[in-house]
């Protein structure tokens, strides 16, 4: 048996939470390793719909045990709130399901002021469309030795000195862009608030995946985000602050490569991004505010609205590589029900050059233009289909044709929210 990851294979909003859910019932621990809250899962059980962003969404299964890894970037005031939100609708969160790695960064208020200082600083070309969570200044800090992690709360004697050091930093930053100092007593007494809320659910995360491994468990790694936010691969600067493709995994878990096991890349049947940044497939028309519409493509988070597109496949071959696909769940199918023709990126031309792959460069990744392929759409509908004998032939010829451009197979294929509505080709369990 194979311990499965779960990455986005474009800019995020894939459809992972779903995914995650029919995974996590076949899982007994369902590992966070990257991110913040400035990502977020929509599960759909039993008609009752759940909304997580730091929690592992296998947190709202019985008998599940759900970890939040060394990799995370943690707001204990969101995950507070959002721990006292899932209880109201009847899921129990204590020690015995969630456990958060004692070395875990955590993310303060002075981050968040700071993300949107300095988004509200940038000339209009320059913002990069953070959700203002305070997620890049909580990495920068981990980055320059200065951050505050979660086992630094079980001494608030030593807290002292860290949240001096910390200030020594952000202070002088606030200085230049014109803003108040923080004063260290007040991030003290709002830590030493916080801790007793925080320090029952810390655990030594790299053991105790270690232990689980041994006893045969069957270990779900849960990604944020996607692959082309990824801080090294993505469509840099306009990424997150993190690394977001399956190797992170094992990183930010404690765990080594050889227990990550099947990635499966979660792939959207057109294509969506939220924020700024290049978007070669982005339709401005009334088809991608047709897809918009029937995909309801609003931020799980933030409540943004997302730019549309054709499937981009040159774009998914090349993240698939990065990430170390094994396999791709291919969802919302049925958002491209009804339509006559369907349009899909096989490459682009760059400077009157045809290439295949997105360059790294951000001045060429605007200047690229798709190269499509038209395929013939179909009338009937997919939504809710769970087996290949439900969908329309040109559905299917649609599905295999995105398998030969990407070079990776479907393993299974959503057709609609409902966990249920889900056409199993292959289990990444069963690996």
């Amino acid at each position: 048996m194979a311990n499965v990851v779960v990455v986005g294979s474009q800019w995020g909003d894939e459809g992972k939470g779903k995914i995650v859910d029919w995974l996590s019932e076949r899982a007994d621990v369902v590992v966070r390793f990257q991110g913040g809250h400035n990502a977020g899962h929509t599960l759909v059980i039993d008609g009752k719909v759940y909304k997580l962003s730091l929690l592992p969404s296998g947190v709202v299964r019985p008998g599940k045990l759900a970890v939040i890894g060394n990799g995370v970037v943690i707001d204990p005031w969101a995950l507070l709130s959002e721990i006292e939100n899932v209880q109201t609708q009847g899921v129990e969160i204590t020690h015995d399901n969630l456990r958060i790695a004692e070395n875990a960064t955590l993310i303060l208020p002075l981050h968040r002021e700071l993300d949107n200082l300095r988004e509200k600083a940038a000339n209009k070309g320059d913002k990069i469309g953070t959700t203002g969570r305070g997620i890049g200044p909580a990495y920068e800090d981990k980055v320059g030795r200065r951050a505050i992690r979660v086992q630094d709360l079980r001494n608030l004697k030593s807290l002292e000195g860290k949240v001096d050091r910390i200030l020594t930093h952000h202070n002088a930053l606030r200085r230049g862009l014109g803003e108040p100092e923080i004063k260290a007593e007040e991030v003290f007494a709002e830590l030493a608030e916080v801790a007793p809320k925080i320090l029952p659910y810390m655990d030594t995360v790299w053991d105790l995946l270690d232990k689980k491994r041994k006893a045969g468990k069957r270990i779900l790694f849960e990604g944020a985000q996607g692959a082309l936010l990824d801080i090294d691969h993505g469509t840099y600067p306009f990424v997150t602050s993190s690394n977001t493709v399956a190797a992170q995994a094992a990183t930010g878990s404690g765990v080594g490569p050889s227990a990550v096991g099947y990635v499966l890349g979660i792939t959207k049947a057109y294509t969506t991004r939220v924020g700024m940044g290049p978007f070669p497939t982005e339709l401005e028309d009334e088809v991608g505010q047709r897809l918009g519409e029937r995909g309801h493509e609003f931020g799980t988070v933030t409540g943004r609205k997302r730019r549309c597109g054709w499937f981009d496949a040159c774009l998914v071959r090349q993240t698939l590589k990065v990430a170390g696909v094994t396999g791709i769940a291919l969802t919302k199918l049925d958002v491209l029900d009804g339509f006559e023709e369907l349009k899909v990126c096989t490459g682009y031309m760059l400077d009157g050059e045809e290439i295949d792959h997105l360059p790294a460069g951000a001045g060429a990744q605007g200047r690229v233009e798709p190269i499509y392929e038209t395929l013939e759409g179909w009338s009937e509908s997919t939504a809710g289909a769970r087996s290949w004998a439900d969908l329309p032939a040109q559905a299917i010829k649609y599905v295999r044709r995105v398998e030969e451009l990407i070079e990776s197979p479907v393993a299974l294929l959503s057709t609609s929210p409902e966990r249920d509505d889900t056409i199993l080709v292959h289990d990444p369990f069963e690996d």
